[in-house]
């Protein structure tokens, strides 16, 4: 990670006094970087230009003011698509106004985002509930235009995921023309793709695949991690999403 502060402060520095200068300024630089948050050249940008380094629940608001308004226009489901986010986040009316302020920011384009967005790599919850919000937002008018779905892989890509990776997020859930009643072929399907087994998978695969991601997204281990209130509602619906699928496919292959 490049800490801007610390790059010019030594740099200065060693024009100053040479080395014991750049030490010097290395250390006021890192200084400067922790109080402003200056985490890359982005973010310096942008404070240099007056705005504020978003929050990470800011962030969401800003990605999906810059999806609704990818097309050009901003329709009734977007603006219903955020409120629904803000409810998901049990938000106060002091940060709905901060993510209502945050959404309009995304809608005017001028945030350089990749600075944002990598901070995020070495969280990779708080990456996929972004991701999957994103994937909401983008199918809140019916359909995800290609503008919309080369954004979110692109988002994903500064995130550290691969665009296969992004693209299956885009399940049948976030897709409201391709979702069915419960129990029929489609949602199996989808329950198989879940899990990541196949039709032909036997019991005990399935049963060690849906462990396997069980523990890696259960909301009791995600909370031990230090995550924030939102990475622990994504893994709980995630937890839920997966008791549900493992559910299907049990009942229909008929093990226990």
């Amino acid at each position: 990670m490049l800490w801007p502060g610390t790059l010019i402060g030594a740099g200065l520095g060693y024009a100053i006094a040479s080395i014991p200068g750049a030490m010097l300024g290395a250390l006021l630089g890192q200084a400067l970087d922790r109080r402003l948050e200056l985490h890359s050249w982005a973010h310096l940008r942008e404070r240099l230009g007056g705005r504020a380094v978003p929050r990470d629940d800011e962030l969401i608001f800003i990605l999906l003011g810059r999806l609704a308004k990818s097309d050009g226009r901003v329709v009734d489901g977007h603006i219903q698509q955020a409120r629904e986010e803000m409810r998901r986040l049990d938000l106060s009316e002091l940060a709905q106004r901060r993510a209502i302020e945050a959404f309009n920011r995304g809608k005017d384009g001028r945030d350089n985002l990749r600075g944002f967005l990598r901070r995020l790599k070495t969280q990779p919850h708080a990456a996929e509930g972004l991701l999957r919000a994103c994937w909401r937002m983008a199918w809140a008018d019916g359909k995800a235009s290609r503008g919309e779905r080369e954004l979110i892989v692109l988002w994903g890509k500064w995130l550290g995921w691969s665009a296969d990776r992004v693209q299956a997020l885009s399940c049948a859930e976030d897709d409201p023309q391709q979702r069915r009643p419960l129990g029929n072929g489609d949602e199996y399907q989808d329950a198989l793709r879940l899990l990541g087994v196949k039709t032909d998978s036997e019991p005990a695969q399935i049963k060690r695949a849906y462990r396997r991601l069980l523990s890696r997204h259960h909301p009791d281990k995600v909370a031990g991690t230090g995550a924030t209130q939102l990475q622990v509602r994504d893994a709980t619906e995630r937890t839920r999403e997966l008791h549900n699928a493992y559910t299907l496919i049990r009942d229909r292959r008929g093990f226990r």
